[in-house]
């Protein structure tokens, strides 16, 4: 009896925001499902430490490449450097983003330059630079994580909320450009994701209101942000292009 490769066997992954939090699960569930992943962040050693226990865990190869995505240097040397280690890259899923809660009439210019930056600019120019390399190659996927308050507004997150809605409409503009080359571009759309931050910023109190407009009656579990992830890097979607996946158990229907 022979057994089924994995959706993702062969494949060639990039994640950006891999040392922690979603990132690093996200990572977990591209190598889970067979791909060799590259690893960027700011700090050496969760990176390491993650590629480590992928290569133990899952039996893939990993590369680290350091970046500060709120500099458009590191940004365009991110998206040079990470197509080398495997040569080439068939997905990028941009994770990394940042929030600092901030009422719209309190918004500071460096917050907000810092939000668009890292939320925005960074993924929306990996998305250039790689879905580039990818349509040279004739085939690629491109996931950007974005948030249900890109499309939901969230009160205190005026810069966050604008970042993420911007990047659903970026995404959508790679996914017509670059669809015609064999590149499909989506996003996925979380509503509060389960991660150590997530628990204790929204598992209290804080999290009731929330929670109670959600028909699933919970939260989202990083696993299931990871599955939706593998899905459309994955040629089960292969027809699924410029499209928002939401993970939110039904919130933004009720």
């Amino acid at each position: 009896m022979t057994t089924s490769p994995l959706p993702l066997t062969g494949r060639r992954a990039l994640v950006t925001g891999a040392s922690q939090g979603i990132g690093a699960d996200l990572a977990h569930a591209l190598a889970a499902a067979g791909a060799d992943v590259v690893l960027s962040g700011r700090r050496a050693a969760p990176l390491e430490e993650l590629a480590h226990a992928l290569e133990q865990r899952h039996g893939v190869r990993t590369a680290v490449v350091l970046a500060d995505l709120s500099l458009a240097e590191d940004t365009e040397r991110l998206a040079a450097e990470a197509l080398v280690p495997f040569g080439g890259l068939d997905v990028l899923v941009s994770n990394a983003g940042i929030s600092h809660p901030q009422r719209a009439v309190d918004v500071d210019a460096a917050t907000w330059d810092l939000t668009m930056a890292v939320s925005l600019r960074a993924p929306a120019l990996l998305g250039s630079r790689v879905g580039r390399a990818m349509a040279a190659a004739g085939r690629g996927s491109i996931v950007n994580v974005s948030s249900l308050a890109g499309s939901l507004a969230l009160a205190e997150h005026y810069a966050y909320s604008s970042s993420k809605a911007a990047l659903l409409m970026a995404t959508k503009v790679l996914a017509l450009e670059l669809g015609p080359s064999g590149v499909r571009a989506n996003s996925v759309s979380p509503t509060v994701v389960m991660t150590d931050m997530g628990r204790r910023v929204w598992g209290g109190q804080k999290g009731e209101p929330m929670l109670a407009r959600i028909p699933a009656g919970r939260f989202v579990e990083p696993a299931e942000v990871g599955s939706a992830v593998v899905f459309l890097a994955s040629d089960a979607s292969a027809m699924v292009n410029g499209t928002d996946l939401k993970v939110d158990g039904g919130f933004a229907v009720a």
